[in-house]
């Protein structure tokens, strides 16, 4: 499997522990605290094979954007929380970062 596929997998897997955290209820939740703390093991496992061929900065970078803009989107569809136009604009610009970063290897 290509290391671009598992930055990818590395970065919806940060979604899902960042979406996670909201659910342990400052940790005293036992089975979403269990699948948060698995699912980050998990991010941090994709993207630590990621790096063995991408570079640490690329891969740092992407793996937080696809995080944030995926958090943030699920913050609004699932949480309501506001999606106010400054705010969709600035996710618009870590996407093309991310792009722009994909693009220059």
């Amino acid at each position: 499997m290509s290391a671009w596929i598992y930055l990818i997998i590395a970065g919806f897997l940060e979604i899902g522990w960042a979406i996670g955290l909201k659910y342990t209820e400052g940790w005293t939740r036992l089975w979403p605290s269990v699948l948060t703390l698995a699912t980050m093991a998990a991010s941090f496992y994709f993207l630590a094979v990621a790096v063995k061929e991408i570079p640490i900065g690329t891969s740092y970078a992407i793996w937080t954007g696809i995080g944030a803009v995926g958090t943030a989107t699920l913050g609004i569809v699932l949480l309501g929380e506001p999606a106010s136009m400054t705010r969709v604009a600035c996710m618009a610009l870590i996407v093309a970062g991310i792009v722009g970063l994909k693009l220059a290897g």
